[in-house]
């Protein structure tokens, strides 16, 4: 919501609630003491009814624009958590689970709700009221605006000691709803094993345990929260009763009248209301805001890709080679290097295996080919021009990824397929399916390539999947390909057949095949021994 418009509300529905006390005195005040009729006071009557529609239209404006303004900045940020994932840290963000990020950027950033729909509202109108009010009742009655003035600040005091206490107990409640999102998270995806192991009792108590401190946590934050309304409500109701006390010895000495004494007496709780809302809004407004600030840690953790401010165009790996010039590499929070000082070469329309232990950096190197990633030290090259001067997202259009463990999305067989080119017509689809021998399993699927895959639709078996990223990147006929052990999970069968998909899609392409099986990197011109962190030895093949 435009800080303008809301102060202009509020300014609105402070003048209303005056005028508002002001026409009910006058009307009391008329029909008491004569016994004025109804046709008499009934002008009056009519202007209240009205500002009493204005007023709650004045309320409305504030909610709804506040739900506008917060479903705008919600959208906006989790659509910064996006990009600062996908494009900034597109290898991962490591320290935080999954379940924990989930947990934060949907049902906590959807609590922001309240904060800008009612507690940003009624803060504006615990700055406004009070001021308005104390103009008005100032000038009528000095020993009551006197008293107003005197009581006004101790509510907010008790808000702010309050509320320090309210905000320990929401974050740490919240720290323990992401953590169960998590271990729940991590129980439904490792289900199998679990029950292979004999360990899902286990895991049912770790649910149960943190269940358990969830509960305990968020009775403490509702206890505050009463605690909260309690003094809260006191302290308006000790101001509210001496402010009549005071009037009430004026009017009997004859030193107020009537209605100004019946306006200033109403005018006393509204000036403690929005205070009192402020506090109470604040609580339905801690866990977006916790929430908020989890994401925000995100959004400033430093950025692993670099995009530089004048990008060169991307250089083509079928006109130039590409190379690593003493490349080191090392990821956060560990101390020793995965990489140091490689030097490596892949020609134009090469297909080099890349082999060695597991854990020795032979997947680093592909993530650092990809953009995933950046080199600590050293640079890649390809034709010349150092991939940190180009646009990540152009130097990927050069590429297709194999992954060991690809990811099916919740979509269509096709859509799966299509992830790299999704204009790709019919025909190149099919012919993509074809070369990556998936025509059996769309035979044998009753609705073929509109089958939908993804959690509680058709799973594949591993074999598939693998077949499906093949399809992937026959289909995004990209000049370098890169493979990272693209049969590791698979049977002597299932990758004798994928070796014969993998020598089409490497016909006329330059090929990083990252392997253990020695058939497939016999298939290759030069193989590339990585040990200890370091390239040891090559050896061609042909």
């Amino acid at each position: 919501m435009p800080l303008v418009g809301a102060v202009g509300l509020g300014v609105a529905t402070s003048l209303l609630v005056v005028a508002q006390a002001v026409l009910l005195g006058r009307v009391i005040a008329d029909a008491f003491p004569g016994g004025a009729s109804l046709d008499q006071v009934s002008d009056e009557l009519w202007i209240l009814v009205a500002v009493v529609a204005a007023r709650a239209l004045c309320a409305f404006g504030f909610e709804t624009s506040g739900r506008l303004g917060a479903r705008r900045v919600v959208g906006e940020l989790r659509a910064s958590l996006t990009a600062q994932i996908l494009e900034k840290r597109p290898a991962g963000l490591r320290g935080q689970r999954a379940g924990e990020l989930v947990t934060n950027a949907v049902q906590g950033l959807s609590s922001l709700e309240a904060y800008f729909a009612r507690y940003l509202p009624q803060l504006v109108l615990a700055v406004v009221v009070p001021v308005v009010i104390l103009i008005y009742v100032f000038p009528h009655d000095l020993a009551a605006g006197t008293i107003l003035l005197v009581t006004l600040p101790i509510i907010p005091l008790f808000m702010i000691l309050i509320g320090l206490a309210a905000r320990t107990a929401t974050e740490r409640r919240w720290r323990t709803l992401s953590l169960l999102s998590a271990h729940f998270l991590d129980a439904v995806k490792g289900l199998q094993t679990l029950r292979a192991n004999d360990r899902a009792q286990r895991q049912v108590e770790t649910l149960r345990e943190t269940g358990e401190q969830y509960r305990e946590q968020t009775m403490v934050t509702l206890r505050i929260a009463f605690l909260s309304s309690l003094v809260l409500e006191l302290a308006a109701m000790m101001g509210t009763a001496l402010v009549a006390a005071a009037v009430a010895i004026q009017l009997i000495n004859g030193g107020l009248g009537f209605a100004t004494a019946l306006t200033v007496l109403l005018l006393a709780p509204e000036l403690y209301l929005p205070i009192r809302m402020v506090g109470q809004q604040f609580h339905a407004s801690t866990d977006g805001l916790t929430a908020a600030n989890k994401c925000f840690e995100v959004l400033e953790t430093p950025a692993a890709v670099s995009v530089p401010a004048a990008p060169l165009p991307s250089p083509d790996p079928r006109i130039g080679p590409l190379v690593l010039e003493n490349v080191s590499f090392a990821y956060e929070g560990r101390g020793e290097a995965v990489l140091e000082s490689v030097n490596l070469t892949i020609n134009p329309g090469e297909q080099l295996a890349l082999v060695g232990p597991s854990g020795q950096g032979k997947s680093t190197i592909a993530a650092l080919i990809l953009r995933l990633l950046e080199p600590q030290s050293g640079r890649i090259v390809c034709d010349g021009v150092d991939l940190l001067d180009v646009d990540p997202k152009e130097w990927r259009q050069q590429l297709a990824w194999v992954p060991q463990r690809p990811t099916l999305f919740s979509a269509t067989l096709a859509e799966n397929i299509r992830l790299g080119r999704p204009d790709a017509d019919e025909a190149e689809l099919l012919a993509a399916c074809a070369d990556a021998g998936l025509e059996p399993l769309i035979d044998a699927l009753e609705q073929g390539l509109e089958t939908q895959l993804g959690e509680g639709q058709r799973r594949l078996s591993a074999g598939e999947t693998q077949r499906v990223a093949l399809a992937r990147a026959f289909l995004r006929d990209a000049p370098l390909v890169i493979l990272d052990e693209p049969t590791a999970h698979l049977d002597a069968k299932s990758s004798a057949e994928i070796g014969d998909s993998i020598a089409r899609l490497s016909r006329s392409r330059s090929v990083l095949l990252i392997v253990h099986r020695p058939t497939l990197a016999a298939a290759a011109d030069r193989i590339i021994t990585l040990r200890d962190s370091i390239v040891v030895d090559g050896e061609e093949q042909r």
